[in-house]
């Protein structure tokens, strides 16, 4: 009897999903984004209703977690900052990967005074001083805004546009090494057209290369926006994030003797980023070529 044969994509997906750590991660990232999604529907409170008697409160049955600075309810709060970080992290990851992946291929399968060009571009993203440009864009158009969402708009954009530099060099990496395979060579041998030979031979075997980098790219993308937001030129104050919050608990009474202000965006940073971690090193095993059965 013949013994059944799987695609490379199916063994891998396999392998993925008898990784324990990674798929108890990756339910983790499933239940925060559920959770953030529905929040209007579970939070107790509006998010900005202020109660301006019980400034920094204890909690209470009321308030889970207490109260903030401006005395509003830090459990709907928390379960609001989700969509904001992750939103801000996954369309910044989408937005990096259309431009890295469209230069790195443009620039690794054409060569030549293009591929020159296109990295010389590259490197002077790289080199760009983004903290910097970001904290002055801000300053400079912040008080102009009067959209509270279009500090989150101007801080994709700007991840976006200074951000894509490193994937742009692994892909063109990845391809000129797909340019040396014989499967390359015979479809430019028959004349296969250049937009076949990029949409149906390279790009899926770069593939795996750039779903794990986008896990990776997600999770720094996340910790971007909270430490800009932390440090008070991210995100607008009156939207909660998880940067926001620690930023609203930096005062030594709260850190010291509050933790239940500081402590759950805290703790759902890190979870969150590692468990985007343990879902990368998941997806990195069970695409490696070597280590496929």
């Amino acid at each position: 009897m013949k013994k059944k044969s799987y695609s490379p994509f199916t063994i891998s997906l396999r392998k993925f999903c008898h990784n324990k750590l990674a798929m108890i991660s990756l339910t983790f990232l499933i239940l925060i984004a559920i959770i953030s999604i529905i929040a209007p529907l579970i939070a107790p409170l509006p998010i900005n209703k202020q109660d301006l008697l019980n400034i920094k409160g204890d909690m209470s049955v009321e308030n889970l977690l207490g109260t903030d600075a401006g005395g509003r309810d830090n459990f709907s709060r928390l379960l609001y900052a989700g969509r904001i970080s992750l939103a801000i992290g996954f369309t910044s990851t989408i937005g990096m990967l259309v431009i890295g992946i469209t230069i790195g291929v443009i620039s690794g399968y054409f060569g030549g005074i293009l591929d020159t060009i296109l990295m010389r571009v590259t490197e002077f993203v790289m080199l760009f001083p983004f903290l910097i440009f970001a904290i002055v864009l801000n300053a400079a158009l912040g008080d102009k805004i009067k959209n509270p969402y279009g500090s989150a708009i101007i801080l994709v954009f700007v991840i976006i546009i200074l951000s894509w530099g490193g994937i742009a060099r692994l892909v063109r990496g990845k391809v000129l090494q797909e340019k040396e395979n014989e499967y390359f060579l015979a479809a430019q041998s028959i004349g296969t057209p250049t937009y076949k030979i990029i949409l149906k031979h390279l790009l899926p075997n770069i593939l795996s290369v750039v779903i794990v980098q986008a896990t990776l790219t997600f999770a720094g993308m996340i910790v971007v926006e909270s430490g800009l937001s932390f440090l008070g030129f991210g995100i607008s104050k009156s939207i909660p994030s998880w940067g926001n919050m620690l930023s609203d608990a930096q005062e030594g009474d709260v850190l010291s003797s509050k933790p239940w202000i500081w402590m759950p965006p805290a703790l759902m940073i890190t979870l969150t980023i590692l468990s985007i971690n343990f879902v990368g090193e998941g997806l990195k095993d069970a695409f490696n070529p070597k280590g496929r059965k």
